[in-house]
């Protein structure tokens, strides 16, 4: 017998279910991860969630179900009442924050002798540390639940490997995304890694996650001012009626702690607390000292600018009065200009010629200089280091010091390794503004992927390499390039069926796609998204709708900080 799961009166309340899904084995975490948002989020809806134990004589499909329900208590009460479905060793040692399923709705089928089977749709999975990797489209997991029978007679659940799986919906009641936040190489910038947390005790699980330290693929190119074998104690954070969240450091090397460097320390839990609702301020105390004195870093998004594009073959800035003159900058001389990248400050802008040569853009101090010359080169892409980089086809991940004084001769272009892409061709390269972390497009025998990587500098700032990559985002078709729109959100210009799409791909949430406008060819990331379609209309994104930027047209390739 099979059917899709139904919820009955108590079944309404709940939201989140557990699932066996295999037996003796965790839930799986592979797949892609992602996400976005600024980490400021809002309250879950009030829900109370209501568990009952198991009914006496129920038969085990009801057991199963019942289990599933009473999953959704977990956060109320340790899962106490879910426990109850259990037997034998299996009450004790099943661990049901191991990590998450993300899931549509489940089936059910009563095989007979105590086995019940359940498919699982997923849609994404969230390990123990909250990393979130989206699934692909319409995969899935089929389980089975094996039940024994007490000495009463009673049906119970003997195999139940750690985990939860949780209905799409009631994820993101339940769960939080949070980023928590590192250190640039150079000290000056907060560097997120977004996490999928519990709301209950959310405040703890951060600070825990700040504790254990960033991801492998993220852990070589930052680094944290927390010292080793930091624990909370309390083991709770704590935050008060005037939304006071107090954090107690402690270590058996106390001193060690107290010489710490105490204004990056505090800056790094301050960001990753403050962004969460009714937090209000942050008080810490190590060895009952109280810290303060917070840095004062860089993190976030850039300042609001105006978009640049090119008009007549000419670099202008697109303002509240339609386009303009650049301060500053000489006539672009150059083979077919395209593609052009900036610098946050606009000290260097970069342009591709003819699709092979990435140049400077003059000055009215200096003529332009060629930079690189390859075979085809994709956008460029210009870090708070004055790197610019690009992809070459015959040469793989490129960037070349851009920044410079006027009469120098150009740096050396630098080919960025980057192993864990190996085998693949890289499209598309976009470094955000924090300048450590790096989004790339690619293509090889699985299709196209977004990844998500690092960058490690020696300690002149030279690129060295991107280690480790994770995937992001759902499978894509036909992806040209890859813009940041915010710290934890990436924007994919693709096609799908002759027309250009533009996915919004959070690092650790799950990809949509805005409205389609007729063709798009070219994408600008940033506070407010610009586009550019093949006739020079240039759009910006408003809400989820693209508007006309009215006023302007014959535009091509416009651009924003990065």
């Amino acid at each position: 017998m099979r059917g899709a799961l139904r919820r009955g009166v108590a079944a309404a309340a709940a939201a989140v279910v557990t699932l066996v899904l295999a037996a003796c084995t965790a839930i799986p975490t592979s797949g892609s991860v992602q996400q976005g948002g600024d980490g400021r989020v809002d309250e879950p809806s009030n829900i109370d969630v209501l568990a009952e134990g198991p009914r006496p004589d129920a038969a085990p499909l009801e057991i199963v179900e019942s289990f599933l329900v009473a999953g959704s208590a977990g956060f109320r009460d340790d899962f106490v009442v879910a426990r109850q479905y259990l037997a034998g060793e299996a009450r004790a040692e099943w661990q049901p924050l191991a990590g998450v399923v993300v899931s549509g709705a489940l089936e059910f089928g009563d095989l007979g002798d105590g086995q019940v089977q359940v498919d699982v749709p997923v849609v994404a999975r969230v390990d123990r540390e909250g990393r979130y990797a989206e699934a692909p489209a319409g995969a899935e997991s089929s389980v089975t639940f094996g039940l024994v029978q007490d000495d009463e007679g009673q049906w119970r659940i003997s195999e139940a490997p750690d985990g939860l799986v949780v209905p799409t919906d009631d994820f993101e009641v339940f769960f939080r995304q949070t980023s928590i936040y590192f250190l640039s190489p150079d000290e000056t910038f907060l560097v997120p890694e977004q996490r999928w947390l519990p709301v209950k005790s959310r405040e703890t699980s951060v600070v825990s996650a700040l504790l254990a330290g960033p991801s492998p693929w993220l852990r070589d190119a930052v680094h944290t001012a927390l010292p080793d074998g930091v624990q909370l104690k309390p083991e709770a954070v704590s935050v008060d009626a005037e939304g006071v969240a107090h954090v107690g450091l402690f270590t058996t090397r106390t001193a060690e702690l107290l010489d710490a460097d105490r204004p990056l320390l505090l800056a790094q839990i301050e960001q990753s607390l403050l962004a969460l609702p009714g937090v209000s301020s942050v008080d810490v105390t190590a060895g009952g000292v109280s810290l303060d004195g917070a840095a004062s870093l860089r993190s976030g998004e850039g300042p609001a600018v105006a978009p640049e594009v090119l008009l007549d073959g000419a670099l202008v800035q697109v303002g509240t009065d339609g386009p303009a003159p650049v301060d500053g900058l000489g006539p672009l001389t150059v083979p077919d200009p395209s593609a052009p990248a900036r610098d946050e400050g606009g000290t260097v802008r970069v342009v591709l010629s003819d699709g092979r040569s990435l140049v400077t853009v003059p000055t009215e101090d200096d003529p332009g200089t060629t930079l690189y010359t390859g075979s085809a080169l994709s956008a460029p892409s210009v870090d708070r280091h004055g790197y610019a980089w690009t992809t070459d086809v015959g040469a793989g991940i490129v960037a070349v010091l851009a920044s410079r004084a006027t009469g120098e001769a150009p740096a050396q272009a630098v080919q960025v390794a980057a192993p864990a892409l190996e085998g693949r061709t890289v499209r598309s390269v976009r470094v955000s503004r924090d300048g450590v972390r790096v989004a790339l497009v690619s293509t090889g025998d699985d299709g196209v992927a977004v990844h998500l990587g690092a960058v490690t500098r020696d300690r002149h700032g030279v690129p060295q390499a991107i280690g480790e990559v994770v995937r992001v985002g759902t499978p894509l078709t036909a992806a040209s390039s890859v813009v940041w729109f915010d710290e934890a959100t990436l924007g994919v210009l693709a096609t799908e069926g002759g027309e250009s799409v533009v996915h919004v791909v959070p690092l650790a949430g799950e990809t949509t796609t805005l409205p389609r406008a007729s063709g798009l060819v070219s994408l600008a990331g940033g506070r407010t998204p610009y586009a550019a379609t093949a006739d020079g209309t240039l759009l910006r994104l408003v809400g989820t709708t693209w508007v006309r930027v009215p006023d302007v047209a014959g535009v091509r390739d416009p651009s924003l900080p990065g």
